[in-house]
């Protein structure tokens, strides 16, 4: 984390997003995806079909929030990006579920346990 990044007390903006938004961030946080890959990673995390008429909304409204930015790929297919804004929120609700998780020094192991298995 640069010097410039700095995790608020609350949530910020992520405290006004859905499960199902901060899920679509975490996703786009990997890579830029255009709609029908977002909706297949998804239906892979809740093992269940995500009609278009949840997925296109909410990815709209997360554009609309600044937290995504939209661009075509063609005239059938767009393409969706984190936003710094976004990322900046997925770190703000990380930062203020840690603070409640890590109460001692075996959460905090357990969470660096996590994060060095995503590297």
């Amino acid at each position: 984390m640069s010097e410039a990044q700095t995790i608020p007390d609350s949530p910020g903006i992520a405290r006004e997003l859905t499960a199902f938004q901060q899920n679509i961030l975490t996703i786009l946080a990997e890579e830029a995806r255009y709609g029908l890959a977002v909706k297949r990673e998804l239906e892979s995390y809740y093992e269940s079909e995500v009609n278009h008429g949840r997925l296109y909304p909410n990815l709209d409204d997360l554009v609309e929030m600044g937290l995504v930015d939209k661009s075509e790929l063609d005239k059938r297919t767009n393409q969706y990006a984190l936003t710094e804004e976004g990322y900046e929120a997925l770190l703000s609700q990380l930062g203020w579920t840690f603070d409640r998780i890590v109460t001692d020094e075996e959460r905090a192991t357990d969470i660096e346990a996590l994060i060095g298995d995503a590297e």
